[in-house]
């Protein structure tokens, strides 16, 4: 009986360390569950931190980059509207100095050449004498004596390779030092012969050679640091007779404005937008542009000209596009203007509004650049025929082209009155001894625009003063003509050009009238005055 109640006891006391032991279990195991959750919890927060992190800081780098778009936006639409101050501040002025090439003359860079060769080392050939016991009874004195003859002998082989060893390196580098000396002396020449170059452009230059002036403002134009998007791309002509420089300048099209006036982030397509500059602000802007390529070049060529090769400059603005309705190339003229250096040295640039300055150098300014509304060109560059500018043509000696300097003064009259009358004009010549000044007059049939012309015709050599001009303007309001035209074999100087402005005077040069005659008449001539020829009425004062 007690030995079942111990028996009883012991397994009570067993189920109760077993149902002990499994709670424990069920404890850790719900405990362990709870530290998952949490860990899990814990990383859920994290991930969803480093989320939000990665957005923002994502969010910020969109930011900053429509930050640097915006105000990549802003520099380029001031750069814009300071094309004009930014060439003020620069020196035009080409130094004839600073075209001439200086190449560096490196010394002969060194090598093993430069290095003699060892000679062989005689005592090193040689054999160890007898020593010790061997050297006091005489022993080996025979073979050691075979010996150093047979050294002696290779010492003798070895120096004679070594001499013609180092006889090959001295003629080697005899050899690579003429080379370098050589290169030197071609460098020097071929710099010397470039100086020589530039001193001849400079002298050619201010002699006044046409290929000369050309050569030197294509120089001065090319230097000019235009932004990003400007062509600068140019042709220019020389009248030497007028001292006058006819530039048609490539324009950049209204592309050049931006259409974007801002850009933001839309984070919701996470996209960048931008909103569009209005139409009248790229029209505004683009105008500023043109009217400021104008005046720049028209400012770079006059700062440049120091050596005074130039009284007038005239500047053709030009767009180089196709016309949207045929396709094909067209060339409008955007802004023509043709000034005098003592008028353009007049202006104060760091203070005048570009459009406006341009009105008041009478300038021809389209209505709407960015829509290619052209203007007519005070000068169209074809008409400065290079036949007429480059005297120097050897090949004129064999032109069998009509010399305009060999008519007879009637003839040169009649001629006049032909072209005026193949160009639309209703043209009569007068009499000699009743012509009052006037040795052409024409009625233009047009309305409105129409009306009297008077013409005169000067077959002069030299420059055309300004009294003719004067007294054109006067036998033009005394004849109550509505226009008075100046045709002349020469060219016009710069006071003559300053009286014609704003005046209903059209002044035509030589080169103007050869154009003229080819368009139409279809007449190749040439201007080629006699060495003996004088020019009676000419003012050389001007």
């Amino acid at each position: 009986m007690a030995r079942r109640q111990s028996f009883s006891s012991a397994m009570s006391q067993y189920q109760r360390e077993r149902e002990r032991a499994y709670a424990a279990q069920q404890r850790a195991i719900a405990k362990a569950h709870r530290d998952a959750e949490r860990a899990r919890a814990a990383q859920a927060r994290a991930t969803a931190a480093e989320q939000r992190e990665m957005k923002r800081l994502y969010a910020e780098s969109r930011a900053a980059e429509v930050g640097a778009m915006n105000d990549e936006l802003e520099v380029r639409v001031g750069a814009l509207a300071a094309l004009l101050a930014d060439t003020l501040d620069v020196d035009d002025h080409l130094d004839f100095e600073s075209l001439k090439e200086r190449p560096e003359l490196p010394e002969r860079q060194t090598s093993s050449l430069d290095t003699p060769l060892v000679a062989p080392n005689r005592a090193s050939l040689m054999p160890s004498p007898p020593s010790g016991l061997r050297s006091m009874l005489g022993m080996g004195k025979a073979k050691y004596a075979e010996a150093r003859a047979a050294a002696e002998e290779r010492h003798a082989a070895a120096m004679e390779a070594h001499l013609q060893q180092e006889n090959a390196r001295l003629q080697e580098l005899d050899r690579v030092k003429a080379a370098h000396a050589k290169w030197i002396e071609d460098l020097k020449q071929w710099a010397a012969g470039q100086h020589a170059e530039v001193d001849r452009f400079r002298e050619a230059f201010e002699q006044g050679d046409p290929d000369a002036v050309v050569g030197y403002f294509e120089l001065v134009l090319q230097r000019s640091a235009y932004p990003k998007g400007f062509p600068q791309r140019f042709k220019l002509a020389y009248v030497p007779e007028s001292r006058q420089l006819v530039v048609e300048y490539e324009l950049p099209t209204a592309d050049v404005v931006p259409g974007a006036k801002v850009y933001r982030y839309v984070k919701a397509s996470d996209s960048i937008a931008d909103t569009s500059r209005p139409a009248t602000q790229v029209r505004s802007i683009y105008a500023g542009v043109v009217a400021q390529v104008a005046l720049r070049t028209l400012h770079e060529v006059f700062e440049a000209d120091r050596g005074r090769n130039i009284d007038v400059v005239v500047f053709n603005g030009v767009i180089h596009t196709a016309d949207p309705g045929s396709g094909k190339p067209i060339k409008p003229c955007l802004v023509t203007v043709r000034t005098t250096r003592d008028t353009f040295g007049e202006l104060d640039l760091a203070r005048v509004e570009p459009l406006a300055c341009l009105h008041h150098l009478s300038a021809g300014v389209s209505k709407s650049p960015a829509e290619l509304v052209p203007v007519r060109p005070v000068l169209e560059f074809d008409m400065v025929d290079p036949r007429f500018v480059t005297e120097s043509d050897a090949l004129t000696l064999l032109d069998d082209r009509p010399n305009l300097m060999e008519l007879h003064f009637t003839e040169f009259e009649v001629l006049i009155q032909n072209l005026f009358t193949k160009m639309g004009l209703d043209a009569k010549q007068t009499r000699p001894s009743r012509d009052g000044g006037v040795d052409c007059v024409a009625y233009d049939p047009r309305p409105i625009f129409g009306g009297k012309v008077v013409i005169q015709a000067k077959r002069y050599k030299n420059t055309v003063g300004v009294s003719a001009v004067r007294d054109l303007f006067g036998t033009l309001q005394n004849e109550g003509a509505s226009k008075g035209i100046l045709v002349t074999t020469s060219g016009y100087g710069q006071a003559s050009f300053e009286f014609a402005s704003n005046k209903p005077i059209e002044l035509i040069d030589g080169a103007n009238l050869l154009y003229l005659l080819k368009q139409h008449a279809d007449i190749d001539a040439k201007i080629e005055p006699p060495e003996d020829w004088s020019d009676p009425g000419t003012d050389l004062g001007e």
